[in-house]
């Protein structure tokens, strides 16, 4: 037995753990899988059961080597070497065809669907019954309305998917997984794009493909979604299989001090903000697109010093355009920014270095688009924006000591993993990719920092030390303005909560007032005079059921 470490749940983290719990009839057995990229050994001999007809979710750090594993059983990777068992029957998945022929499907956080096409064309694409376009198109629409009438995915089969909201065109990936033949569903991050209600009715979608005997491996970062939906969840961590539970048996804190293998803190403590004088402030601001299409409709708000004022909203409903205006990226059409005092509408220069110049920085909400250069080295991307500063530049050659330097010292400072700022950005994790964006735009100690969806695909452990920051600078009398599709992100850390639809701000609550379900409505464009049904998720599940 290996070597045992205490602590206040009593219970062992040792190298039997990780051992994969007996089932008497597992849809899935992994044993010993590893697969290393060069020197770097992504999984480390790891094995799981996953039983038939149940939900097990798979938790654990960014890097800690869940896609890797489940880009094994779905064919994207080949393992160095282990096992792969379906239905008790030892099987080769050498790339995806293989492992849909096996019955595997996988929906991705980021759909796979073509916007213009509709619901039957994208469900059969690559599926089709014959060379006859007709016959395939009436053999598909016959075996959609089967699988919409077994497990209760209602959704209209003509409609195109750019017009059907996000929780339908998760139902079109699982309808087409389905389609596929799929009796093992892989979900990665599902809820990342729903709001509260969409969520509730995608549980209640789950619980009924399990019933009807699908097994279902869910991986996301929200510990409540393990604890409310899942039968078993088994714990990654530094590319080893740390341990198994019984859902039932353990609870979120004892899940978050195996991911990280500390203690740690899942509740935000806070004191009340002290306001100083309003930072930012924007009146009547507008945009339209290149098609005259309204994105931003009339937008006031402020933000003081020593606060964080947060905006809920389903993603898509102008919060991208919000942040890209006040950052300096795009002009507003109509309307005017003022920025500690200073006043700047579409007549003014507008670019994010004149905004870094007023002590304004940004957060981006897409990392990869807007945050980093992939193909620079790490002490590059951290200092992006700032490689015209005299420390950095003596506006003949760069300075990398001084570069290389800061760069050291950030990756201290925000555990940045690996430590090396010579590495290519694109070769860390999604998670430390943020982390070097968090350091740069953090580290400068702004005035206003914007900030969008700063936890997206960020473990626990980081998200912990992400809030404490967050924390700390407004404590330091820094105006922050924070958007995120988490509702527990933005409820526990907002000292006041704006709500966004459409592109419009539709209603401001306090966060003592606010619930999931409130906010919820209000992100639906729903009339806050409604009643807001209590959702409780159970296998019956028939308040949600009604409203399929």
């Amino acid at each position: 037995m290996g070597k045992t470490y205490k602590n206040k749940f009593n219970y062992n983290l040792n190298n039997n753990e990780g051992e994969a719990i007996a089932s008497p009839n597992p849809a899935i057995k992994l044993s010993n899988i590893t697969k290393s990229f060069g020197a770097v050994l992504a999984n480390d001999n790891i094995s799981i059961n996953v039983s038939k007809g149940s939900i097990h979710g798979i938790v654990g750090e960014n890097g800690a080597g869940k896609s890797t594993l489940m880009s094994i059983l779905y064919g994207f990777y080949e393992a160095d070497s282990g096992i792969i068992e379906i239905d008790g029957k030892q099987i080769n998945i050498k790339n995806s065809s293989d492992a849909i022929s096996a019955g595997i499907g996988m929906v991705h956080q980021h759909f796979m669907l073509i916007d213009t096409f509709s619901v039957l064309e994208n469900i059969m694409l690559g599926a089709e019954s014959g060379a006859l376009i007709n016959k395939s198109i009436n053999d598909a629409r016959a075996e959609l309305s089967r699988l919409e009438k077994e497990y209760g995915l209602h959704v209209d089969p003509d409609s195109l998917i750019s017009d059907i909201p996000v929780g339908e065109q998760q139902r079109v990936e699982i309808l087409k997984a389905l389609y596929r033949g799929a009796n093992i569903l892989i979900l990665d991050e599902p809820t990342g794009v729903l709001t509260p209600q969409e969520a509730d009715k995608l549980f209640y979608i789950l619980k009924s493909l399990k019933n009807q005997g699908v097994s279902i491996i869910l991986i996301t970062h929200k510990l409540r979604e393990i604890m409310d939906i899942t039968d078993n969840v088994s714990v990654m961590r530094q590319g080893k299989m740390v341990a198994h539970r019984k859902t039932s048996d353990t609870n979120s804190m004892e899940l978050a001090e195996l991911m990280v293998g500390r203690k740690v803190r899942l509740d935000i403590d806070k004191s009340p903000a002290k306001l100083g004088k309003i930072m930012l402030s924007t009146n009547g601001l507008g945009v339209k697109d290149r098609h005259g299409t309204t994105r931003l409709d009339d937008i006031n708000l402020t933000v003081h010093a020593g606060e964080i004022v947060g905006i809920a909203g389903v993603s898509g409903n102008g919060q991208s355009q919000l942040l890209e205006i006040l950052s300096g990226i795009s002009k507003p059409t109509t309307g005017s920014i003022n920025i500690n005092g200073c006043e700047i509408d579409r007549n003014h220069s507008f670019n994010p270095e004149k905004m870094r110049q007023m002590r304004l920085n940004h957060v981006p909400e897409d990392r990869h688009k807007l945050g980093l250069v992939t193909a620079f080295d790490a002490r590059d991307s951290i200092i992006l924006g700032y490689q015209s500063d005299k420390k950095y530049n003596n506006n003949i050659l760069q300075n990398y000591n001084n570069i290389t330097d800061d760069c050291n010292e950030m990756m201290t400072d925000f555990d940045i993993r690996p430590h090396d700022p010579y590495l290519k950005s694109a070769n860390f994790s999604g998670g430390n990719q943020q982390k070097i964006i968090l350091a740069r735009e953090m580290g400068k100690q702004p005035d206003i920092l914007l900030v969008g969806q700063q936890t997206r695909g960020v473990d626990i452990g980081a998200i912990e030390f992400i809030h404490q920051q967050l924390i700390s600078m407004r404590d330091a009398g820094c105006a922050i303005l924070l958007i995120s599709v988490e509702l527990e992100e933005i409820m526990s850390l907002s000292d006041r909560i704006l709500v966004m639809f459409d592109g419009r701000i539709v209603g401001e609550i306090s966060p003592d007032d606010a619930n999931a379900q409130k906010l919820g409505l209000m992100m639906a464009g729903e009339n806050m005079d409604m009643a807001v049904p209590d959702i409780i998720l159970n296998d019956n599940a028939t308040q949600i059921e009604a409203n399929i």
